[in-house]
């Protein structure tokens, strides 16, 4: 580019010549007198701005900590109303932890009176008075956390007791103490006896119920059908299994109800009376055996037989 200059003082005209180089210096310059002129226009505007409407930014940010404030207040007072919250819940928690206690009491045959004692007297309080202070949230939070590990201890301990108590149960039903004939067994017990084929003595291995024909036989124990078949002496046989090398036998029924390998209840009905086999008439021939040894009947009958005299009570 060529700017020619004239003027009435020069004898000549001039010729002056611009190159890119210089029109971007020329543009630098400039852009840089604006920003410096933008710079300190801005920093007096702030510092007259901020002298002027000091109060107000002072009432701002008294506002903005009221503020704060409040929020910290509220998110106090709300994480002490869920540690109330969790302190009535735990309370509700002992409170069915003593239902339980108690409940457990009379399975075990412990009077309540007996229990409140033993817990006073290992619960032994005592020390110097002093004077209650104000709990702060971390003084309540340990409390809580304190409650909490007492009643997983004491959750722990009940349910233990229980699991004890429910397997005792189980052990329990597995024992053949429960009636297998709504009758009595005074008719040939366990023992020696005149045998009432040959008129000789003869070893009895278990206990008779006389009862009518088809008089409902029940399971005397839980446990699994080991045989249900025709037997030459015992007629119609059913052997359970409780488990333990322990077994049951009924002999001489009419008619059988089960089948090997089924699942049977205690009180289950699993034959009829009759007097099949090698019988004089109708009754049922019951056995306990141990490791396939016949055992004397009578301690488990008589146990049965106490057991219902309660039921019996209550009807």
């Amino acid at each position: 580019m060529h700017i020619i200059l004239v003027s009435d003082r020069l004898a000549t005209a001039r010729s002056i010549t611009l190159t890119w180089r210089h029109v971007l210096m020329f543009m630098g310059a400039m852009f840089a007198s604006v920003l410096i002129l933008s710079s300190l226009f801005s920093y007096v505007t702030v510092r007259h701005a901020a002298e002027i409407r000091l109060p107000f930014l002072q009432d701002l940010l008294r506002s903005v900590n009221a503020e704060e404030s409040q929020r910290s207040k509220d998110f106090v007072r709300e994480n002490l109303n869920a540690m109330a919250v969790k302190l009535g819940e735990m309370q509700a928690q002992l409170l069915r932890l003593d239902t339980i206690g108690e409940r457990l009491a009379g399975i075990a045959g412990v009077r309540p009176q007996e229990l409140k004692a033993f817990e006073a007297k290992a619960d032994g309080r005592g020390g110097p008075l002093l004077q209650p202070t104000a709990m702060t949230s971390t003084d309540l939070q340990r409390a809580v956390d304190a409650l909490a590990n007492q009643l997983e201890a004491k959750s722990d301990a009940i349910s233990m007791i229980e699991s004890q108590m429910l397997e005792d149960r189980i052990r329990k039903s597995l024992l053949p103490t429960s009636l297998p004939v709504d009758a009595q067994w005074n008719a040939s017990t366990y023992g020696w006896r005149v045998d009432p084929f040959t008129g000789e003595r003869a070893m009895h291995e278990g206990a008779d119920f006389v009862a009518m024909p088809g008089t409902a036989i029940n399971a005397a124990a839980a446990g699994v059908v080991v045989s249900a078949e025709r037997h030459p002496q015992y007629g119609n046989l059913v052997e359970i299994d409780h488990g333990k090398d322990l077994t049951t036998r009924y002999a001489h029924a009419s008619k059988i109800l089960v089948k090997p390998g089924q699942l049977v209840k205690r009180g289950q009905k699993i034959a009829e009376v009759g007097s099949t086999g090698r019988s004089t008439g109708p009754h049922l021939h019951f056995e306990v055996r141990i490791r396939g040894l016949a055992q004397n009947p009578d301690r488990f009958l008589r146990m049965a037989q106490a057991s219902q005299r309660p039921t019996a009570a209550r009807r």
